[in-house]
C-alpha cells in the first residue's frame, strides 16, 4: 500500500498539504492472468506440436454453411500466449496504480487462454477436427438443470434463504417426472409431477428454516440426504422390479424456430432444442423482470438485504419468504424434469451426481444475478462437454485432469479466484418479529 498527497488552497490563497490518500494495490488479478499467462506460453508454445486443428462452423444439413477455420497449433500457441502475458502487464501496471482490471482486458485474457488451451487439446488428439455447434450445444444441454437450479437457488437466498436442498429438489422433481410421466404416458404429466415434487422438498426446507428457525444449511443438507436415501430405496424396491412400466417416461417433444434455427453456429444451438430449453430462456427472463421491474421483486430484494425494514414498511417478511422457496421449488422442478424427460429415458439412483451443488456455485459465480447464474451455469456445461469431446476425440490429456476440469471450475468460483462477490446481506439469517 502507498500514499499520494494531494495539494489544496485555502481561502487566503496559501497552499497546505491534503492528508494522504491511501492507494490499496490490486495483486489478485495480476498474479492469477500472470501464472496463467506462463502456463499458457509453457504449455502451448514449447510443448505444442506442428499440427493444423479444424473448427468446424457448420454441418451438412445447415441451411447456410460457414467455411472451416483452420489453425497451427503452434503460431496459435505462441501468439495467444503473448496476448495472455500482456495482458498480465496490463494487469500489474493497473494493480501497481490502486485500479481494478478492466473488463475488456479480462474478455481478452480468458478468451485467448481457452482458445489456445483448445487449440493445444484438439492438435493432440487422433481427430484434429471439432464442431463448435457441436461443442457449443452439448454444452448448452448439460447446461439446463445448472441453470434452473441456480434459478432455485437465486430465488432463495434473494429472500433471505440459503437454498442448499438444490440437490435434492432436482433429484426427487426426476423421480417424479418419471413415475408420474410413466404412469400416465405423458410428458407433460411427467414435467407437473416434476415441479410439484419439487415443491414438497421445498415445503420441508421451509418449514424448517423459516416457522422453526433450524439452521438453512443443516435442514438442506439433511433434506439432501433424505431425498438420496428415499429415491434409492424407491428405485430399489419398486421401479428397478417392476413389470408394469413405472420407469418409462415419454421424452418432452423438440422442435426448430424456423428461420432463426437456420442463423450459423449459434442457430442450431439456441433455437433447435427440447421444449424445456425454451422453457429455461422463458424462466430466466421472468425472474430477471419480476426481481427488477416489479413491486414483488423489490419486496423480495428487501426482505434478502433488510427484512426489518421491510416489515416496517408493512411487508410480510416470513410470508414472502415462505412462498418464495416453494417457487423456487417449482424452478428445480423442471430442471429435475430434464433428467428424465429429456437426458435418458429412465430415473437411476442419484443420476443428479452433485450437479445441485454446482448449481450454488454458479449462483455465487454469478454474483446473485438472474444473468451471471445464466452465464456461469454455462461456463460450467461447457467445461462438463469439453472433457467428454476431448475424451471422444481421442486426446492424450490425461482423462483424469478432464474429469476433474468441472470442479476445478467450480472450485474456482465459490473461493473467489475469478472475483469476489457478496450476497444478500440477510441470507442465511432467520428474521423473528419483535
Amino acid at each position: 500500500m502507498s500514499t499520494s498527497v494531494q495539494e489544496s488552497t485555502n481561502p487566503s490563497g496559501s497552499s497546505r498539504q491534503a492528508a494522504p490518500t491511501a492507494i490499496v494495490r490490486q495483486w489478485r488479478n495480476a498474479v492469477i492472468f500472470t501464472v496463467l499467462a506462463v502456463v499458457t506460453l509453457v504449455v502451448c508454445g514449447l510443448n505444442s506440436i506442428e499440427d493444423t486443428v479444424v473448427f468446424r462452423l457448420s454441418e451438412s444439413g445447415d441451411a447456410i454453411r460457414l467455411g472451416d477455420v483452420q489453425l497451427a497449433a503452434t503460431p496459435t500457441g505462441w501468439v495467444l500466449g503473448t496476448v495472455t502475458a500482456m495482458m498480465a502487464v496490463i494487469a500489474w501496471v493497473l494493480g501497481t496504480r490502486g485500479r481494478k482490471v478492466p473488463k475488456w482486458c479480462a474478455v481478452v485474457f480468458w478468451a485467448a487462454f481457452v482458445i489456445a488451451m483448445l487449440v493445444w487439446a484438439v492438435s493432440h488428439a487422433d481427430s484434429n477436427s471439432l464442431s463448435l455447434p457441436g461443442l457449443l450445444g452439448g454444452s448448452l444441454t448439460l447446461a439446463v438443470p445448472l441453470i434452473f437450479g441456480s434459478m432455485s437457488g437465486l430465488l432463495c437466498e434473494r429472500s433471505g434463504v440459503v437454498n442448499i436442498a438444490i440437490e435434492g429438489q432436482l433429484l426427487f422433481g426426476a423421480f417424479a417426472a418419471a413415475v408420474a410421466g410413466s404412469v400416465a404416458h405423458n410428458a407433460w404429466v411427467g414435467l407437473v409431477a416434476a415441479m410439484f415434487g419439487a415443491v414438497l422438498v421445498s415445503l420441508i426446507l421451509a418449514i424448517f428454516s423459516i416457522k422453526y428457525l433450524v439452521n438453512q444449511v443443516i435442514v438442506g443438507v439433511v433434506v439432501n440426504v433424505l431425498v438420496s436415501g428415499l429415491t434409492g430405496f424407491l428405485y430399489s424396491t419398486v421401479l428397478s422390479r417392476s413389470n408394469v412400466g413405472l420407469n418409462a417416461p415419454e421424452h418432452l417433444p423438440s422442435f426448430s424456430i424456423p428461420f432463426l434455427s437456420k442463423i450459423p453456429v449459434v442457430g442450431p444451438v439456441l433455437f433447435d432444442q427440447s421444449v424445456i430449453v425454451y422453457l429455461m430462456y422463458v424462466v430466466v427472463f421472468l425472474i430477471w423482470y419480476g426481481l427488477t421491474k416489479t413491486r414483488w421483486g423489490l419486496r423480495t430484494r428487501a426482505v434478502g438485504e433488510h427484512p426489518k425494514a421491510a416489515d416496517t414498511l408493512g411487508v410480510k417478511v416470513n410470508l414472502l419468504r415462505f412462498w418464495n422457496v416453494l417457487l423456487a421449488g417449482a424452478v428445480a422442478g423442471m430442471g429435475g424434469a430434464f433428467f428424465t424427460l429429456v437426458s435418458v429415458s429412465s430415473f437411476n439412483k442419484d443420476m443428479t451426481a452433485g450437479q445441485g451443488y454446482i448449481a450454488l456455485a454458479a449462483l455465487i459465480f454469478g454474483r446473485w444475478r438472474p444473468f451471471g447464474a445464466l452465464f456461469a451455469a454455462l461456463l460450467f456445461g461447457f467445461a462438463t462437454n469439453l472433457q467428454s469431446v476431448l475424451s471422444l476425440l481421442g486426446t492424450t490429456v490425461p482423462s483424469q485432469f478432464l474429469a476433474m476440469l468441472p470442479y476445478l471450475v467450480t472450485i474456482a468460483a465459490v473461493t473467489g479466484l475469478v472475483g469476489r462477490s457478496r450476497g444478500p446481506a440477510a441470507s442465511g439469517v432467520p428474521y423473528v418479529k419483535e
